[in-house]
């Protein structure tokens, strides 16, 4: 039988993209209240080369909002750091929802998400009334009213109690949980596991902790000065130190150090409003 307890607290992961903070004149942050939403944001492009996308889980709605060339597009996670294109100078809307969930008003199954993008319009039948006002909304807190009031009763997808029941215990332990531990908290087998949870989410079990984990590792390195990458990586169940490097220079596309110098360099808390 499955057993469900209280949802992780929404600080257990931040859902970071930090090539995109880093590469934008301007990075807003509004939380949502909404179960299926992770958070709204907005930014300005300022460099739109060597811009990555690194593996959240989430799958995000993006709005180009320039008046010669609007367009909005939905994206997935990706698997491994990813170049994504973006132009410059434009202003962006984006609405990124909480991890594992695939929003309800689009017609495609969630595999066709992983790693693409695809235009919103010509997947959904109902998003194009609410693509006309956010393009001319001049707010953030705007944008948010609107995408809400046209969009919140199909927000939530078909999530099963099974992937719902991954999906916490994956959060609430960082990623650090193994398959084994998922059978016997849930009753069910491997398999049955692997093919409703990658039914619902588009990607395995396996995967989607091993994305939380490094999102985890993002969080801490971007929230603490003082981290000793041995303890961070006995913390969030690594093998060792240089499986841990290993890991995230795939899904980060640099080292733990790197990055992190990089991040203070740039004082990468600073450039994040919080509305």
């Amino acid at each position: 039988m499955i057993k469900l307890s209280a949802p992780p607290r929404r600080h257990q992961t931040a859902n970071e993209q930090p090539w995109l903070v880093l590469n934008s004149s301007r990075y807003s942050v509004l939380p949502s209240a909404h179960p299926a939403i992770s958070h709204f944001y907005a930014f300005d492009v300022d460099q739109s080369s060597d811009l990555l996308a690194v593996p959240d889980g989430c799958v995000d709605i993006l709005f180009d909002c320039d008046s010669s060339r609007p367009s909005a597009k939905i994206c997935g996670t990706p698997l491994s750091a990813q170049a994504v294109q973006l132009h410059q100078q434009h202003h962006y809307f984006g609405v990124r929802f909480a991890p594992g969930i695939i929003p309800g008003f689009v017609n495609v199954l969630a595999a066709e998400l992983t790693e693409c993008e695809l235009d919103l319009l010509e997947v959904s039948g109902f998003a194009q009334k609410t693509f006309d006002s956010i393009i001319q909304a001049p707010l953030l807190r705007d944008q948010i009213r609107l995408f809400s009031e046209h969009l919140a009763p199909r927000l939530m997808g078909r999530t099963s109690r099974l992937t719902a029941m991954v999906i916490e215990h994956a959060l609430r332990h960082r990623g650090d949980i193994r398959i084994q531990q998922l059978e016997d908290l849930s009753g069910y087998t491997t398999r049955t596991l692997h093919r409703q949870f990658t039914q619902d989410t588009g990607i395995s079990p396996k995967a989607f902790c091993r994305i939380i984990r490094c999102q985890s590792a993002l969080d801490t390195l971007n929230t603490q000065a003082d981290v000793s990458f041995p303890d961070l990586a006995l913390d969030l169940g690594f093998t060792d130190q240089s499986h841990f490097q290993r890991d995230f220079k795939k899904l980060v596309s640099t080292t733990p150090c790197d990055y992190q110098r990089k991040m203070l360099l740039n004082a990468y808390s600073d450039r994040i409003s919080y509305a």
